[in-house]
């Protein structure tokens, strides 16, 4: 039984490496709360936050880069070299992060959460949670990763390695291990059979739907089943210069979700996003013109700020490739004077910029009118700032859009 009432809590471990980030990310896609308390480690030393202080004053002013923040680099050789100095840091850190997380937990409207620690077993999370699960890879295979995605020196991915308890330790404290040296495919399998024994799994519904003059449109969550019909849709509308592979997309649900947009039951659009230190980042998107630009987009953004908001995410943030185009596929300005001049009215604090000093996006109000967009293009920078006025939360969108949206 977990601390927290109501909850079947998952703490999830295991070696640097080892994959513990993608098993997270494929409990979300099943529909648990997920927790990084590694990420809210570092945000507990970040600068203004409550250890950030008491991290100088222990270690020295040495360790404070040119940003003023605490360079992670520094502080991570001294540690990893100094079990004394890695305790004293975890006396630090460790309480900070043990709030945040039952703060969170209390807050989540999921059913099922997973927190995800290095050090879970060390600390006092263990004792609250239902199940441990344990994420496994060969030393070959975790060497290889740091190298290759952190871009370690091999000393240096020995040396983190080495420093951290043998995984026996953890695989033998698990409820659940899951092997993770093979395929991105494999692991899901694993995962999906231990999830039955918690919840059943469900076909993905959608998460909102709206009717459009042109038909209907919905949207709805993405799971790694649907990753042929997102690889599909990606290369058609990239037109060849980004093709993807039924593989590449599975992979890439280890470090991200995507939210489809859906007409008349076929894929026509999709968003890819993910979650990191309470900040929602969505990194692609994708609509196919034939498909209202205003409608499409509005709904896409409302959907992954609902998203955001039920992940407890503080920002939500665009960053998507786009070639700078003045105009529409059909010849026309995105928005026509007259729009402009209605959605201007419309605007807190007076007229947007004129289409031919700075071209419009799309400005729109939700039906509820709790969020305000405004997305505007420049044609300097190729660059799309996306502004959403969002209460209780006011989020900050920043958005450089795809070519394929043209």
């Amino acid at each position: 039984m977990s601390n927290w009432p109501g909850k079947y809590v998952i703490g999830l471990t295991g070696n640097i490496a080892t994959g513990k980030s993608v098993v997270r990310k494929m409990l979300e896609h099943l529909g648990a709360y997920s927790i990084d308390a590694d990420a809210l480690s570092h945000r507990a030393v970040a600068k203004g936050a409550p250890g950030y202080q008491k991290v100088i004053d222990t270690f020295g002013k040495w360790i404070v880069g040119s940003d003023g923040e605490i360079d992670r680099a520094k502080l991570g050789r001294l540690v990893f070299t100094d079990p004394d100095a890695l305790q004293q840091l975890e006396s630090i850190v460790h309480p900070l992060v043990e709030q945040a997380v039952d703060l969170m937990i209390k807050r989540a409207g999921q059913p099922v959460i997973v927190i995800e620690a290095i050090k879970l077993l060390e600390g006092k999370l263990a004792a609250g949670c239902d199940a441990i699960w344990t994420t496994y890879a060969p030393e070959s295979i975790q060497k290889a990763r740091l190298i290759q995605k952190r871009k370690m020196s091999e000393q240096d991915a020995l040396q983190r390695i080495h420093a951290q308890p043998s995984q026996e330790v953890k695989t033998a404290a698990a409820t659940v291990v899951i092997q993770n040296s093979g395929t991105f495919e494999d692991t899901w399998k694993q995962v999906v059979a231990a999830w039955k024994g918690i919840l059943p799994v469900t076909n993905s519904r959608p998460v909102v739907m709206r009717k459009t003059t042109d038909g209907e449109l919905s949207v709805q969550r993405g799971r790694p089943g649907d990753s042929a019909n997102i690889a599909a849709l990606i290369t058609r509308l990239a037109k060849g210069t980004y093709p993807q592979s039924q593989d590449d997309i599975m992979a890439a649900f280890g470090e991200k979700a995507f939210l489809l947009l859906l007409a008349d039951k076929q894929l026509v659009g999709l968003v890819g996003w993910q979650v990191e230190n309470l900040v929602a980042r969505t990194t692609d998107l994708y609509i196919d013109s034939g498909i209202p630009i205003e409608r499409a987009l509005k709904i896409l953004v409302t959907e992954v700020e609902r998203a955001s908001q039920d992940l407890q995410c503080e920002a939500s943030l665009f960053s998507c490739r786009r070639k700078c185009s003045d105009r529409s596929p059909s010849g026309r300005d995105w928005v026509t004077p007259a729009a402009h001049r209605k959605l201007s009215a419309s605007r807190p604090g007076g007229m947007l910029p004129s289409n031919r000093s700075r071209p419009i996006l799309f400005c729109s109000s939700s039906s509820s009118a709790r969020t305000v967009f405004c997305v505007q293009f420049s044609r300097a920078t190729g660059y799309c700032s996306c502004w959403s006025l969002q209460a209780p939360t006011p989020c900050i969108l920043v958005t450089r859009l795809l070519k394929p949206l043209l």
